[in-house]
């Protein structure tokens, strides 16, 4: 039996917002698709520059990628300074390592603008290693990093309750309770004839004069959109083809005694990922890692009981309190997008592919295209470029992976020895079929083709969703899309007996 409850801490620990559901026509200036980091900061910054916004979410705020952030905000990102020169060219590591400190400075600015009560704080954040040929790795960093203008130092004084070599530090960086901080932004955006709408799935975005984005119920005409999901809706961009999917865990644990100073994220393998944040009078110390490619099946439980295991043995922490999991963008070439939807559209936008970093990379886009519909030039506009030329393809990840044979799919029996909680995908009357029992032992039957480009999906155990392994879509057990770019629900079929 795992420990800690399904849920981010960060969600567990606000109250939920109460926004209409968009539900007739509306114009504005600027349509913005997703309510959370990107999103958010886009419209906020594009409010205050005079322009009328409408923020389309399809749940709540802060149920999406961003409540299940780790809380870091930083321009440290590993190893990211030699990764990108490496790619890129030190220019290009530069104006990345500068997009992400300016970042971290409009994160602060608006906390005190706005007064957003997020549990905001200014810390070191800290790339360590254990192993000598990471404490190489890690010189390096420091080094370029410095050398590009960043904050950098390598020490080792690492305040880590165990013996590491050496790290390098990045100073005044920040965390932050990263729901509170998404909510204290609706806040801001809504109202003087701007608008926040959750609730409200968007399934069309066309181009023109003005562009048009369509839900279930309602429609928004605006000058401009920005379309800022994780996964684009629709991907017209074939982001899918330019980004892959990471999936990541992470542990949230008591920690009375624990006196963590500092952000940290390891360099050797298995990469760990630790914070600490008291909440309501209690301290947690949140454990991340344990990540992998989503089209890659893996046991969740286990993951976690390993981050768990970390978190008591190296940190010293308690029981686990939360556990929760977070589907990543990453794109190929290791750049943020943010720029055109396509070569073509003259008035639809993106920003995707944060590299797990979305706290800071997707502030730094978001206030990117948030200056080029506004007319100002922005110095780091180039690197994010979603028609940069180094922009390609996710090698070896195809379109629509081979199904399994009809001889490895569970039959039809086998649908009737389900347990509470437990789903499988079987083929009935000729069509695949996800079936899930419920907590009743009732089977819930739905279409097993994803809605987005007809794979399979497979049952994700810990999450009790049925899951894409080609472009990350994600429904519900009952087949309600909960993550894109699928924007369709699964079909409903009859519940086998």
């Amino acid at each position: 039996m795992l420990e800690g409850r399904q849920v981010s801490l960060w969600i567990a620990t606000t109250g939920t917002t109460r926004y209409p559901s968009l539900d007739s026509d509306l114009e504005a200036d600027v349509a913005v698709v997703g309510g959370g980091i990107a999103g958010l900061t886009a419209a906020l910054a594009l409010k205050r520059a005079g322009s009328t916004v409408a923020v389309l979410e399809a749940a709540r705020i802060g149920t999406g990628v961003t409540g299940h952030t780790t809380g870091k905000v930083t321009s440290l990102h590993r190893l990211a300074c030699t990764e990108l020169a490496d790619r890129h060219g030190p220019d290009v590591a530069r104006a990345y390592g500068q997009a992400n400190q300016a970042a971290i400075e409009h994160v602060a600015r608006v906390v005190a603008e706005e007064g957003i009560d997020c549990d905001f704080r200014r810390v070191s954040n800290y790339t360590y290693a254990e192993s000598e040929d990471a404490l190489a790795r890690v010189r390096d960093e420091a080094a370029l990093a410095g050398r590009l203008g960043l904050p950098a130092v390598f020490t080792s004084d690492v305040p880590l309750p165990f013996d590491v070599r050496g790290a390098v530090r990045f100073d005044g960086q920040a965390q932050l309770h990263a729901v509170r901080y998404l909510q204290g932004l609706a806040r801001a955006v809504d109202g003087n004839g701007s608008h926040v709408f959750e609730d409200s799935r968007v399934t069309s975005v066309r181009d023109g004069v003005p562009a048009v984005v369509g839900t279930g119920s309602g429609t928004i005409r605006a000058r401009e959109v920005i379309i800022a999901t994780n996964v684009p809706v629709g991907d017209a961009g074939l982001f899918a083809e330019r980004c892959y999917l990471h999936r990541s865990y992470v542990v949230a644990s008591l920690a009375p005694a624990v006196p963590l100073d500092g952000t940290f994220i390891s360099v050797d393998e298995p990469m760990r990922s630790i914070l600490a944040i008291d909440i309501g009078g209690s301290r947690f110390v949140l454990a991340g890692g344990e990540g992998h490619r989503a089209a890659e099946a893996g046991d969740a439980a286990e993951r976690y009981r390993r981050l768990a295991a970390f978190s008591r043995e190296r940190l010293g922490t308690g029981e686990t309190s939360f556990r929760w999991s977070t589907q990543d963008n990453m794109p190929v070439d290791g750049l943020p997008y943010a720029g055109t939807l396509t070569p073509t559209a003259a008035h639809l936008h993106v920003i995707t592919g944060l590299r797990k970093w979305g706290l800071t990379n997707g502030t730094a886009a978001a206030l990117i295209l948030a200056d080029i519909l506004s007319g100002r030039h922005n110095p780091w506009s180039a690197v994010f470029d979603t028609n940069r030329p180094s922009a390609g393809h996710a090698g070896g990840v195809r379109q629509q992976p081979d199904q399994p044979p009809k001889s490895q799919l569970p039959d039809q029996p086998a649908v009737a020895g389900l347990r509470p909680g437990e789903g499988t995908v079987v083929e009935i009357d000729g069509e695949m079929t996800a079936v899930y029992a419920d907590a009743a032992g009732d089977l819930l039957a739905v279409s097993a083709i994803c809605t987005h480009l007809g794979c399979t999906v497979a049952f994700n155990a810990d999450d009790s969703t049925w899951d894409c392994p080609c472009h990350g879509s994600r429904f519900a057990a009952n087949g309600t899309v909960i993550q894109g770019p699928a924007t369709m629900d699964l079909a409903p079929r009859p519940a086998p007996r």
